[in-house]
């Protein structure tokens, strides 16, 4: 706009400056009011550890260290299954209008026997639902013990991989990768076995930390 054209309009130079620098405050508003929203169980809850030290927290870390504009609200509950998440997930929405969406569940419904086809119908209503609101969707995988069964332990690592493509959205295969996997298990979990020390913490987050970059950009 030339200086003819803004007193023409009524506009001077400083009110023109004004607004740019207003458009370019508010964009940046914007951007830091993007929110990750993490629905999950007691792998996501820091169950056992002390605040702060779950991969939840290190992500609101990660995320100011590469300077990417966005908070993270922790919604996981320990215990919750995908049958819990799916009932309070609507109203997480409506309040949080998150951009992306984590979902951390399934390895309840294993440890209960529940049937296979619920975890994926439950898994698959989430993920439309988070879509539908706006938000990309990230699954994170979980497996369990062979002791299952070889045949029930495939199908249910297999389900976070079959309701992601059948939605496009991403996927962790397996969040305890480098965790539960190793040459000596037993040495990164508490004495329940079942949930990971502080110390594995940074390793579940650098499983989850491609992906979710990703949906950042």
């Amino acid at each position: 706009m030339m200086d003819s054209d803004m007193a023409s309009s009524g506009w001077t130079r400083r009110d023109f400056i004004a607004a740019a620098l207003a458009g370019a405050y508010g964009a940046g508003a914007q951007a830091a009011d993007r929110v990750v929203l993490v629905v999950g169980d007691s792998l996501s809850a820091e169950y056992g550890l002390k605040r702060g030290t779950g991969w939840v927290a290190l992500l609101e870390q990660r995320l100011a260290k590469e300077k990417i504009a966005a908070k993270v609200v922790n919604a996981s509950i320990s215990g919750d299954t995908t049958s819990g998440g799916r009932s309070r997930l609507g109203a997480l929405l409506t309040q949080h209008r998150p951009a992306v969406v984590v979902l951390e569940l399934g390895g309840n419904d294993a440890l209960r026997g529940l049937p296979l086809a619920m975890t994926e119908d439950n898994l698959s209503a989430m993920t439309q639902a988070a879509q539908k609101a706006g938000a990309k969707v990230l699954l994170v995988g979980m497996q369990v013990p062979p002791n299952y069964g070889t045949a029930y332990a495939n199908q249910f690592a297999g389900l976070f991989e079959k309701v992601g493509k059948q939605h496009k959205a991403a996927v962790v295969p397996f969040l305890l990768k480098g965790v539960a996997d190793g040459p000596d298990p037993t040495k990164l979990f508490q004495r329940d076995r079942i949930h990971p020390t502080e110390e594995a913490h940074p390793v579940m987050l650098d499983n989850v930390w491609p992906e979710l970059k990703k949906l950042l950009r």
